[in-house]
């Protein structure tokens, strides 16, 4: 049992952490959460024993251990590969067998007959005993194991750390902790480094966990999917919660509406109290009961909410229309030296597709996002943007580019936008500017402040086509509702590189996935892409299960059949596949009809729009507009279905393929 008793923490004038005891039990899943500079990365640090605190102490059983991931500043041993820095974890173990090692030698130079030798040979078969106890012969694959998980490949392994950049370095290092198997687990935002793959991968590791884990992260799904408690710091107070994220927004949602009515029934109080006491300030007759109300006044604790960036709105400024094709990639090749990222990728975004782009990290999806961009060079072959897009780009190193004598307020007037300053103030607070930060210079602000102004900044563009890359690292829940409100009702198109589900399901209406060498667009939001994945990789299993059986069968001899039988067993198959094949090609039939209706009757709307004395008729513009978009929705399930129908039909035919 690990318990925090009584952790006081103040910065100046502040009450960072305020008397703050909670107990944490072995198998514990918690999810600590709270608005950014809460405090949450600081009470992990105390619990380390990194952190000093006013007064309180952290207690825990003599027989259990710690393990921490910061957010960021690991530092692994440059001179050594990967699967060496990983293996550190387990030194003891490998000094171990150095010393069976060191003995074995020494013994072979002994004299069998000589008095030492014996005592020698007894403490080797000791220490022998002890390393293969030890589970030294397991080592190395536990570690590939979990690289692998978290998305090295095999390549990676003998490749030295001082290769590799931050975010990679920081998947070593949870690496390193995840095979350390502490007792209680701390990690302060795991999954910032990680891509789709390597967070699902980390999630049913963690589910598995036999210690307890107590996770930072802004990442709802990964909350939602993990724990099954949480804990929120709010004004320096620890509440809590029997439950994961969603529950605890429900709970905190009803506990906030209670707060508020006792606040104004309290100031409702205080406000008679007060005009009670300036009306018989001066009477002698109510002096006593005056003064009464004085004390308890000076004694009355104010019920203080906390406020909600969340409510914040924002909406992006209409955007001109562009054509029907935004960006079109023809035969693209994409090379650094000798490494070619894609060769002959072909690829068409239409006007408001919402894409999330998905894949493992290095598979080149920055790379492709920036080529559609124009900010990245091809070798070969046609990068064309559509009629009348003007595209907005945002990456982490767009902070790099804003104006460091400037401060937040003066950037995000200068950027053209036209909105009061009242208006850009509420905006920099739902991005955790706030009060005196909106006059802080950029040179003094660290590097998540700069991503957020830089966000910030973008979201006042007029363009029609935006391409994000990592835009919700370094925001919170509130700061990412914002972000994500805004982009529900934008009415352009948009690309976003992310692998937060939660933030990306509500947008987005395509997927793009991007494997190393090849990419795919499919219809449908992240976690209908996640589950088809999860399809396709068990139709792999099974059909890798029959290959198995069948060349079991045929090695021994029990698959010997006669020409007829062979014949007839062909035909049972045809007769079978035709039966299931028959009803879904009659569906995809009637899909590709109802396809082509839509396709021509949105042409028929859109040569309509392009009349010139269209927009005369104000009416007819609104009649005409809602019919178009509910044709254009329609259209979209339409080849949701059909892509639905198309892959059943591939999966029966290859299911038959196997079997033949």
């Amino acid at each position: 049992m690990l318990q925090c008793a009584n952790i006081s923490l103040s910065l100046g004038d502040r009450a960072l952490l305020d008397d703050i005891s909670v107990i944490i039990n072995p198998g514990d899943r918690i999810g600590l959460i709270g608005p950014n500079g809460a405090g949450k990365s600081t009470l992990l640090k105390v619990i380390m024993g990194f952190q000093e605190v006013d007064k309180g102490s952290v207690i825990m059983g003599k027989t259990e251990s710690l393990g921490y991931l910061p957010q960021d500043g690991v530092e692994p041993n440059f001179s050594l590969n990967v699967v060496e820095e990983v293996e550190r974890v387990f030194q003891p173990i490998l000094d171990l067998e150095k010393n069976v090692q060191h003995l074995q030698n020494k013994l072979g130079d002994m004299d069998p007959n000589s008095s030492s030798y014996s005592d020698y040979l007894d403490k080797l078969g000791s220490l022998q005993t002890e390393l293969e106890q030890s589970g030294i012969y397991s080592i190395r694959s536990k570690v590939e194991k979990v690289l692998t998980g978290l998305g090295f490949n095999s390549k990676d392994f003998c490749r030295t750390t001082s290769e590799f950049s931050g975010g990679w370095l920081m998947r070593m290092a949870l690496a390193k902790l995840l095979l350390k198997n502490p007792t209680y687990l701390l990690l302060d935002e795991p999954t910032n480094h990680l891509d789709i793959e390597s967070l699902q991968w980390l999630e049913q590791f963690l589910a598995q966990y036999n210690g307890a884990v107590i996770v930072v992260s802004h990442d709802q799904y990964f909350l939602d999917s993990l724990t099954n408690r949480t804990l929120a710091i709010r004004q320096g107070k620890l509440q809590d919660y029997a439950g994961n994220y969603s529950f605890y927004e429900r709970k905190w949602d009803e506990e906030r509406e209670l707060l508020m009515n006792a606040q104004r029934n309290q100031e409702k109080h205080i406000k008679d109290t007060q005009e009670f006491i300036d009306r018989f300030r001066y009477k002698a007759t109510k002096a006593r009961q005056v003064q009464s109300r004085v004390k308890k006044l000076e004694k009355l604790k104010h019920i203080e909410v906390e406020s909600e960036l969340d409510s914040v709105s924002f909406s992006f400024p209409t955007p001109e229309r562009t054509g029907q094709v935004v960006v079109k990639l023809d035969q693209v090749v994409k090379r650094y030296r000798d490494l070619t990222v894609f060769d002959g990728v072909d690829l068409e975004i239409e006007r408001e597709d919402k894409i999330a782009v998905v894949g493992p990290n290095g598979a080149g999806k920055s790379t492709l996002i920036r080529i559609i961009s124009g900010l990245e060079p091809i070798q070969s072959g046609i990068q064309k943007l559509g009629h009348k897009v003007q595209h907005a780009y945002f990456a982490q190193h767009q902070a790099d580019e804003l104006d460091e004598t400037e401060d937040p307020l003066g950037i995000m007037m200068r950027a053209g936008s036209g909105e009061k300053e009242s208006r850009l103030r509420s905006i920099l607070g739902s991005f955790l500017f706030t009060g005196d930060d909106v006059f802080k210079k950029v040179k003094v602000l660290s590097g998540g402040e700069k991503s957020r102004l830089a966000l910030a900044k973008m979201l006042l563009s007029p363009a029609n086509f935006l391409i994000f890359d990592e835009p919700t690292n370094h925001l919170d829940m509130s700061s990412k509702a914002v972000l994500q409100q805004a982009l529900l009702q934008y009415q352009g198109t948009c690309m976003i590189v992310s692998h937060d589900r939660s933030f990306l399901d509500p947008i987005v209406n395509k997927v793009l996935e991007i494997q190393p060498g090849a990419i795919r667009l499919l219809v449908g939001n992240v976690s209908y892409y996640l589950n088809k994945k999860k399809k396709e990789a068990e139709l792999i299993s099974s059909a890798n299960e029959h290959t198995e059986e069948t060349t079991k069968m045929e090695l021994s001899g029990t698959n010997n059949l006669s020409k007829k039988e062979k014949k007839r067993q062909e035909a049972e198959l045809r007769n079978a596949l035709n039966k299931r094949l028959g009803p879904l090609k009659s569906k995809i039939n009637q899909v590709e009809a109802a396809i082509e209706n839509a396709e021509n009757n949105l042409s028929s709307i859109e040569a309509t729009m392009a009349e010139v004395n269209f927009y005369e008729n104000l009416i007819q513009v609104k009649e005409t507009n809602i019919e178009y978009e509910k044709i254009k929705k329609e259209l979209t399930k339409l080849m949701f279905q059909w892509e639905e129908y198309q892959q059943q039909y591939k999966h029966i035919e290859e299911e038959f393929e196997s079997k033949s």
